[in-house]
């Protein structure tokens, strides 16, 4: 699942696929095979976002909406994955507001869509400075029983206190930035 439907998400999405394609040039990937699994074998279930542009988008369409502007590298078809509204919390900075149009959506139950989703991983793609939402995330992470990967600069890993709430769940957490 994704945290954040921005610039990182798209570039993501759109490198699953590029190297996912059969003839595809591995150019690139430092590892294009690790622990035996490939780009191909990423299925990414459940995506979160605030911004009105892409809720309730399929993430292929998402990834593609104002304001982001992440280079097209290649077509996404239909993924089958409804951008959710997530809540805001202090997930929209001071720059990237006057870009961002909230969803009026509700805000779903994070937890509920990671497990009926059946996600294993919970990648954190939020804009720097919004620790609060990443700490919020990290604890819905928890409650579905999923490992999360932190991408941002906010401290998750490197938190004693949330580090050791994962190790008692006996769930992987990585990462404090990309």
């Amino acid at each position: 699942a994704l945290i954040g439907v921005g610039n990182c998400a798209s570039s993501f999405i759109q490198g699953i696929q590029y190297y996912s394609k059969p003839d595809a040039d591995q150019l690139g990937l430092r590892n294009p095979k690790l622990a035996g699994l490939t780009p191909k074998d990423i299925e990414v279930v459940a995506a979160f976002d605030v911004d009105s542009h892409k809720v309730g988008l399929d993430l292929s369409e998402a990834i593609f909406a104002k304001p982001n502007n992440a280079p097209k590298v290649c077509d996404v078809p239909k993924l089958g994955v409804k951008v959710s509204k997530g809540p805001l919390l202090d997930g929209v900075g001071e720059s990237t507001k006057a870009l961002i149009e909230v969803s009026k959506e509700k805000d779903v139950n994070v937890a509920e869509v990671l497990i009926a989703s059946q996600t294993e991983i919970v990648i954190n793609l939020l804009p720097s400075g919004a620790s609060n939402a990443a700490i919020f995330y990290a604890m819905q992470t928890i409650a579905a029983g999923c490992a999360f990967i932190n991408a941002t600069p906010n401290f998750i890993a490197s938190d004693p206190v949330l580090a050791q709430q994962f190790e008692d769940a006996e769930l992987p957490l990585v990462g404090d930035d990309l």
